[in-house]
């Protein structure tokens, strides 16, 4: 159902080098490049992330309550991925842990301020 989700950056060059280490840890790769944004995917036909400059010339801003969720394959990738990020630079917004009883997830923000969880549902 999703094609493609979009995250603001102000550094592109800092963007891609975070997302390229953190995105390769599920096997993702870059797809479409410019020099106003970046997308990653995992092959032809599946979701897209892209980091991208705004269009409108405006720095970018995080949305409130807008957060991208990545689906890992196991709660080890959930903690990997989680940790990853964290070493990355980014900020630590919920640790990696159960969250009821089939939901397992850690959150994070990259460098620009998003919000993303790393999530496994057993």
């Amino acid at each position: 159902m999703i094609g493609y989700v979009t995250l603001g950056t102000n550094d592109l060059a800092k963007s891609t080098a975070y997302y390229d280490a953190l995105l390769a840890l599920f096997g993702a790769k870059r797809g479409w490049e410019s020099e106003k944004f970046i997308s990653w995917t995992t092959g032809a036909g599946a979701p897209m992330l892209f980091v991208i400059k705004p269009a409108d010339g405006q720095p970018a801003t995080v949305g409130n309550g807008t957060m991208v969720a990545l689906a890992a394959t196991s709660k080890e990738q959930v903690s990997q991925v989680h940790a990853k990020a964290l070493s990355l630079g980014s900020k630590d917004e919920g640790a990696v842990g159960p969250r009821g009883d089939n939901f397992y997830a850690g959150y994070f923000r990259d460098l620009d301020g998003n919000k993303l969880c790393i999530f496994y549902i057993s």
